[in-house]
């Protein structure tokens, strides 16, 4: 059922990085993608994908992981992720449409991916805090791409748990001295709207 898919579909950020994940799997995922639909079905993303212990490190240390949790520097040797997939617009492809045609069609590929990820038992976390211009030169990206969201993936070392958003609203996510991770949600009919 897809709403038990979307249920286990939280940000995880600490992951069993021992587990490797496959280059089949990742293809797998980005197929995924790839299926999706396209605004005016341009298809302009393209998807980087890393499972190797050197190629991940460097696009770990461009991102930033958890705005929410400023004491934390994010995973510990360990439990950082097994791979990554960073998508990408490719302005070679669409050179008038801009980085916000390319970040809207990001949002569609990305869930599907998360989506097929969770089906195969592993967890992720979207990021769009990245050091762009230090992981283009990392990885050797060519300046006509875009950087959407990196896509860190691997099996979860967290226990996530949804809760209902406190009176006062604070939306922010946080975890208790166990290191269980707490998502405040909206209720439902906070966010129906059936007249003004």
């Amino acid at each position: 059922m897809i709403k038990n898919l979307i249920q286990k579909n939280r940000t995880y950020r600490r992951f069993k990085q021992a587990y490797q994940i496959s280059t089949k799997e990742l293809s797998e995922l980005v197929d995924l993608a790839r299926l999706t639909p396209s605004p005016r079905n341009r298809q302009s993303l393209k998807f980087f994908i890393s499972n190797t212990v050197e190629q991940n490190e460097k696009i770990f240390k461009t991102l930033s992981w958890a705005g929410a949790l400023p004491d934390w520097n994010g995973p510990a040797e360990g439990e950082k992720p097994s791979a990554y997939i960073i998508i990408l617009g490719d302005n070679s492809i669409l050179p008038k449409v801009g980085k916000s045609y390319h970040e809207t069609a990001s949002g569609f590929v990305a869930q599907s991916i998360l989506l097929g990820a969770v089906e195969k038992g592993y967890g992720a976390c979207t990021i769009a805090a990245i050091q762009s211009q230090k992981l283009k030169s990392e990885l050797n990206i060519p300046e006509y791409f875009d950087i959407l969201l990196v896509l860190a993936l691997g099996v979860p070392n967290e226990k996530i748990i949804i809760e209902t958003m406190p009176a006062d609203g604070n939306y922010n996510y946080r975890r208790d001295k166990k290191g269980v991770h707490y998502v405040p949600k909206r209720n439902l009919n906070e966010i129906i709207i059936t007249k003004f």
